[in-house]
């Protein structure tokens, strides 16, 4: 029986050509975030799957691809449950590891820690456009910091890198997790129903004030909290500034601190900002993670219909680790969305070396190859890509090939 040429479902091949697209993506942003005083880490794959599985990870959870014990420990005739079998899982996200990585080595890190990382990520999810099973994040995250300055820094960073991708007129959405709480007391909710509600609300852009309303309705929740409820939504989109509309609105339902901590993000933001982008506050705004704790935000590029990236501060997430909290925030390039994107759009990376061929024809003297050899490495000296190959028999069809790969120049050694 052949064995199967094609790729797991979900994951994929890269080709030649995305390949040079996504490197020099990463060198952007790895430049880029440097420039912001950000230091590259890096983490396992795995990880214990006690540190993937503690509930702080909302949906992705029910996506890890969980790995069996192996050797000795592997018991498949005596195992009574999962446990038995299950030990570690791929990591379907960099922030749990990062958690883990922080709280092992806080001791030795700087404070506040500004940590970039970039790498593959796993989740048994159903693929579709813009979304594989195995695909790069690209993650910056501030440990230490409890200000808003914080957020300002990763703000700006993230978009200072889309615009030197070359991402124009995007959307930089912004909510706070306070907020939503204080919208849903507001509105009559019990609190143990918050995230029933707040996963509703997140199928807003999808279903609409409406959509919400009838969903709401079937969950049993009263008419009255849920009218109070999307009046909110009314009066914020109404309102010249939502944020305070809602301060208004909410009384002391609302903290003061978190109204004064979205205007000076969105103050400073705005004042320092170099890239082409609208930061929105967003009161529909949820995020799926349930370990954020704050601010919360997602990248919404026109052309892709959907989000590119988020983030949000999570402030308790290495007190699970070490029984002590730490505030944190972050936010996440959507990487593999931002990659079709430019491929759909013909994107070609720029500034790159000239690209020359070297075609030796078949029977060329091996005294004479180590001279080619030689002007081969002088012109890679000089900065130019040199491939030397044999020469085919279809020479022609063989330069059209290499044209396609951006060759521009061929130089031919016969033997004669």
């Amino acid at each position: 029986m052949a064995l199967k040429k094609k790729p797991v479902n979900g994951m994929k091949d890269i080709m030649p050509d995305e390949m040079r697209i996504r490197d020099y993506v990463q060198g952007v942003i790895r430049d880029t975030y440097r420039a912001f005083g950000f230091t590259q880490i890096e983490t396992p794959c795995m990880e214990d799957i006690a540190n993937l599985s503690n509930k702080q990870g909302g949906e992705n959870e029910k996506l890890i691809f969980k790995v069996l014990k192996r050797g000795e420990k592997l018991k498949l005739e005596s195992a009574q449950s999962e446990a038995d079998l299950v030990d570690f899982g791929m990591r379907y996200d960099l922030t749990v590891p990062l958690c883990r990585y922080y709280a092992n080595h806080a001791n030795d890190l700087p404070s506040p820690f500004k940590a970039l990382q970039m790498g593959n990520v796993w989740r048994a999810d159903r693929p579709q456009r813009g979304r594989y099973r195995q695909f790069m994040q690209c993650d910056i995250d501030i440990l230490g910091e409890p200000s808003n300055l914080a957020e300002i820094e990763l703000i700006l960073a993230t978009t200072t890198t889309l615009d030197r991708i070359g991402f124009r007129n995007f959307e930089i959405r912004i909510n706070e997790r306070r907020i939503l709480k204080a919208m849903a007391a507001y509105s009559g909710f019990p609190e143990e129903d918050y995230d029933t509600v707040f996963i509703i609300l997140d199928k807003m852009d999808k279903i609409g004030l409406d959509g919400v309303a009838e969903e709401l309705a079937k969950e049993g929740y009263a008419k009255e909290s849920i009218e109070k409820y999307l009046a909110l939504f009314t009066g914020v989109e109404q309102a010249e500034d939502g944020v305070a509309y809602l301060a208004e609105t909410l009384g002391d339902y609302l903290e003061a601190d978190v109204v004064t901590n979205m205007q000076e993000i969105a103050q400073a933001v705005n004042a320092a900002k170099t890239a082409k982008f609208e930061l929105v506050f967003d009161p529909t705004l949820v995020r799926g993670m349930s370990y954020y704790t704050g601010t919360i935000f997602e990248i919404a590029i026109p052309e892709f219909g959907g989000s590119c990236g988020g983030g949000g501060r999570y402030d308790r997430m290495v007190g699970n680790f070490t029984g002590k909290d730490v505030p944190a925030c972050g936010f996440s390039i959507g990487f593999e969305r931002i990659i079709l994107l430019l491929m759909e759009n013909g994107f070609q990376v720029p500034d790159q070396p000239k690209k020359v061929a070297y075609l030796i024809e078949k029977g060329f003297p091996g005294g004479r190859l180590a001279e080619v050899i030689r002007q081969a490495q002088e012109a890679r000296t000089r900065g130019q890509q040199v491939l030397v190959v044999r020469m085919n028999k279809n020479k022609k069809f063989q330069k059209e090939q290499l044209a396609k790969e951006g060759y521009e120049e061929f130089v031919d050694f016969y033997k004669n």
